[in-house]
């Protein structure tokens, strides 16, 4: 049978994978309910399968028995996000304030049912594919994890395309594939400020030096940073989205803090955004006579696809689902994405897929990320299909 075919027999199996996996969410490195799910799917294919030491991840290698080509990597990401589920789902999270908001159970099920239709082709693949289940996708940096422990060299040999898809709730239509040559996704960077002066009665503030108008002074001074010093065909994103200061209203604190997140679509805006912003926050301390830290917290490169890559998967795309399932991507997303470490060191592409149940309107359904975030079952045969088809056309292309 073809693969689409294949892909639909087994389109039951993936979902009842998928809603346990959805209903048991497990948030950062460490999942091992959803570690056990995936190995216990995995179970009896040809697949060479390693555990990760630093989390818990599965590398899952399939050796093709027809030739010692290339090797391929896919992955999908399995973690949560510490939201709790409004949707009201039957196979709603059963774990308080954590739910798949974003998606990752799906990415999981559909790579296992890449597993399954590639393991069954065996015979007729020229090379090997890497299955990259990993954690940690939401700001703990699983993928650098993973890439230290080897991933990208699990076949016995350096990967030489990679792979990601990744479903939409909302703004793609259902079942429509969209990617783009170069930056797909923005660098991201978590950003804590301190400004610390010295409190006193609010009175009399000429006594006192009051961290606070340095602090608003701040915010507005990274957003006139962003108008004068970026080009606006490569631009930054500079949110203050945390401000928190004083007790009451007649005292001046010693201190206000900040929290930042800060976007850009290239290493040069990155690089230059984050030196802006750490300047503007000292001088305009030390300008009202206070003092100011800056430590970055956390932080992911621009998400990159390769142009042959991206072109590549477009095609197979059109070629294998039909023309209209197929979208370029006009501009590059804003979100941060670790897949971007993936693609540092291999040319590949990063993929969306249109998960917005039928019937709803994708321009105002809940974004990933939402409690109320619906992402429909339906969409999982074609990502394990497309999956599939991705390797083998890159192994014998």
């Amino acid at each position: 049978m073809a693969v689409t075919e294949d892909a639909t027999a087994i389109a039951g199996e993936l979902t009842h994978l998928r809603r346990a996996i959805h209903a048991e969410p497990e948030v950062g490195l460490n999942l091992p309910l959803t570690q056990q799910k995936i190995v216990a799917a995995l179970d009896g294919l040809p697949l060479e399968v390693t555990l990760g030491s630093a989390l818990s991840s599965v590398t899952a290698v399939l050796h093709g028995e027809a030739g010692g080509g290339p090797a391929v990597l896919l992955r999908a990401d399995m973690d949560a996000l510490p939201v709790a589920e409004r949707t009201g789902l039957g196979f709603a999270s059963r774990i308080d304030g954590t739910m798949h908001a974003c998606g990752h159970d799906l990415h999981s099920a559909m790579l296992v049912g890449a597993a399954r239709l590639l393991s069954a082709r065996r015979a007729e693949l020229p090379g090997s594919v890497v299955f990259m289940f990993q954690p940690g996708e939401e700001g703990h940096g699983g993928a650098r994890f993973m890439i230290e422990e080897g991933v990208l060299d699990a076949a016995g040999k350096r990967a030489i395309a990679a792979y990601a898809l990744h479903v939409a709730s909302a703004e793609l239509p259902f079942g429509v594939f969209s990617t783009r040559e170069g930056p797909m996704m923005a660098a991201a960077e978590a950003l804590d400020i301190t400004v610390t002066g010295r409190g006193g009665h609010g009175s009399q503030p000429h006594h006192a030096a009051d961290p606070i108008p340095a602090a608003c002074e701040i915010v507005t001074a990274l957003q006139v940073m962003v108008t004068r010093r970026f080009d606006i065909f490569d631009p930054v994103v500079v949110t203050v989205g945390s401000f928190h200061a004083g007790t009451t209203n007649n005292v001046i604190p010693d201190e206000a803090k900040l929290e930042v997140t800060i976007r850009s679509f290239s290493p040069e805006s990155r690089a230059l955004v984050r030196d802006s912003v750490v300047r503007v926050v000292h001088q305009i301390a030390a300008a009202h006579g206070l003092t100011a830290t800056t430590e970055f917290t956390g932080s992911y490169p621009v998400t990159i696809n390769d142009d042959g890559e991206a072109q590549f998967a477009a095609g197979v795309v059109m070629d294998f689902l039909g023309e209209d399932r197929y979208h370029p991507q006009g501009n590059p997303m804003a979100g941060a994405e670790d897949f971007s470490y993936v693609l540092e060191d291999v040319p590949g592409a990063f993929i969306m897929l249109g998960a917005c149940p039928p019937g709803v309107d994708p321009a105002t359904a809940p974004f990933n990320h939402s409690a109320l975030a619906v992402f429909d079952d339906m969409v999982l045969a074609d990502g394990a299909a497309l999956f599939a088809e991705l390797a083998v056309r890159r192994l014998t292309s």
